[in-house]
């Protein structure tokens, strides 16, 4: 019984968040119904930067998605510990200006329906997830992956190599 009651009060926190964050960015995020997260979920979105979240999504503890384009989510989601979006990188090809002053190159990421990413992922600019994948944990998604796909670790790889001697 306790834990349905500890889901319960993060089902009301979530509420309460996605009114407050459309309230603070308005159309610019939208949360598919039955959409839920736990601790620490968070999200940044700059001026023009979007965020879309479909239907059934779950974001476990410590999840962030980070805007200046666009994120898009599919339906039927979920999310492991710690994920983490980015649609931007920072520049740093001048020498004569400090990183934090050369700006951003930004791209869109969509991920597709019903995706897992496992905890301690992140997912980088321009990305985009086909439908049914699975990103295994600590996984740094730099190039898209197709739909129907399966993404380990490379720890994970050696150790798969190792068992099959």
């Amino acid at each position: 019984m306790g834990i349905n009651i500890l889901k319960a009060l993060f089902h009301i926190k979530a509420a309460i968040q996605k009114v407050f964050y459309k309230l603070l960015f308005g159309t610019h995020v939208r949360f598919g119904r039955k959409t839920t997260f736990r601790k620490g979920f968070s999200l940044y979105l700059d001026d023009g930067g979007s965020i879309t979240i479909g239907d059934g999504c779950f974001f476990n503890h410590f999840c962030s998605l980070n805007a200046l384009e666009n994120i898009s989510i599919g339906k039927n989601c979920i999310f492991g510990e710690n994920v983490k979006i980015y649609d931007h990188n920072h520049k740093f090809s001048r020498r004569d200006l400090p990183i934090k002053e050369q700006g951003f190159s930004s791209a869109p990421v969509v991920i597709g329906n019903d995706c897992w990413i496992c905890s301690n992922v992140t997912i980088l600019k321009g990305v985009h997830i086909g439908d049914h994948c699975v990103i295994g944990a600590g996984c740094l998604i730099v190039k898209d992956i197709s739909a129907n796909t399966v993404v380990k670790h490379i720890a994970q790889l050696q150790q798969e190599s190792m068992e099959e001697r």
